[in-house]
């Protein structure tokens, strides 16, 4: 007979927060690819409002969201004075050393730092949303397994396919070589698992009546917009909105949230940090929003050159073309994302 367990769902802040901002958005995008026109989905055609969209107000604004949980926190802000000083110095001279020795091992490096920081996001919140539970150590196990799966079997198999028509940053960035036998020996292996992972789930129902609703919606949002977005479609506009989306508006609402104060009685308005309060939203979006503007328009205008529209104003800026000036600027530009991915391995432990 199944026992009933009184259980909570281990929402974040709030099953309305949570799924709105949180598990939703790999939803959201998935429904929105399926309305694109073909063209979008299996060419390397990106509409300009949607790179605006995408790259720049969702995806490089992320990044800045950092600051908020590092450079602006006071109390981190102390605790990590050495880290925040040593990371970007650190990330600009590697930076430097790797762009000077190529520029594709520049952008193949920061590319692979880029795919650990988004696998251990959805990691990440795997453990959020599995933090209450009471379960064998092997079932724990299994649900590492299956997040990880759901990211680094798309991810291998892109690399073991013909170039795609999307690319992580530059063409070339991802080492490929086209082997179909082992996309085929990926996917026998990513079934098995995500075959296990039912079967657990199901076990597990019949025996408590409960599920884990956040933790089986990451997995599935997880694991249908990441092999959508490389495996099914080939094409840029659809692999950028689930990239993106998927990755970026959760780590903004967990950013937003966490940089909370925890309400108590004695608590004054006054005391509330200034992206919080009736207007916080706003403040803290807009601040984000002008960062990534900011930093795009001085790419564009200085290095890429390719969206004169978007950027008018940077294009009097003057186009670095010498190598060594490039060596130098590049890993400038690109600072607050290596930096993005290096302190997000420090500022989630638990107790910071």
């Amino acid at each position: 007979m199944p026992t009933t367990v009184l259980f909570r769902q281990p929402w974040i802040r709030s099953a309305g927060f949570d799924g709105l901002w949180v598990l939703g958005p790999p939803f959201l995008a998935l429904l929105v690819v399926a309305g694109l026109p073909p063209a979008y989905r299996t060419s390397g055609q990106m509409p300009v409002l949607a790179w605006v969209g995408l790259v720049v107000l969702i995806d490089v604004a992320h990044v800045y969201s950092t600051l908020f949980r590092t450079y602006l926190d006071p109390v981190r802000r102390r605790r990590f004075r050495t880290l925040l000083w040593v990371v970007p110095l650190g990330c600009y001279a590697a930076g430097v050393a790797l762009h000077y020795a190529g520029s594709l091992w520049f952008w193949r490096v920061l590319a692979y730092a880029a795919v650990f920081h988004f696998i251990r996001q959805q990691y990440g919140f795997l453990r959020l949303y599995g933090r209450q539970e009471t379960i064998p150590a092997a079932h724990r196990l299994l649900d590492q397994i299956v997040i990880y799966a759901a990211t680094l079997y798309p991810l291998l198999w892109w690399h073991l396919a013909p170039p795609r028509n999307f690319n992580w940053f530059v063409d070339g960035d991802f080492v490929q070589h086209d082997w179909p036998l082992g996309r085929l020996l990926l996917t026998v292996l990513y079934v098995g698992v995500l075959s296990l992972y039912l079967l657990k789930e199901t076990r597990q129902w019949h025996r408590t009546r409960h599920l884990n609703l956040p933790r089986n919606l990451l997995v599935l949002g997880t694991a249908a917009s990441w092999y959508v977005g490389i495996v099914l479609f080939n094409g840029d506009l659809a692999f950028t909105l689930l990239n993106v989306v998927a990755h970026g508006i959760p780590y903004l609402a967990l950013i937003w949230t966490t940089s909370q104060p925890t309400p108590t009685p004695s608590s004054e308005p006054s005391g509330r940090a200034w992206w919080q309060g009736r207007y916080g939203v706003g403040l803290f979006l807009g601040l984000l929003a002008g960062l990534a503007y900011l930093e795009e328009g001085i790419w564009d205008g200085l290095v890429w050159r390719e969206h004169a529209p978007v950027f008018g104003w940077f294009q009097q800026l003057p186009a670095v073309t010498d190598s060594l000036g490039l060596s130098l600027l590049v890993p400038l530009l690109a600072l607050p994302q290596a930096t993005h991915y290096v302190l997000d391995g420090f500022i989630w432990r638990r107790g910071v």
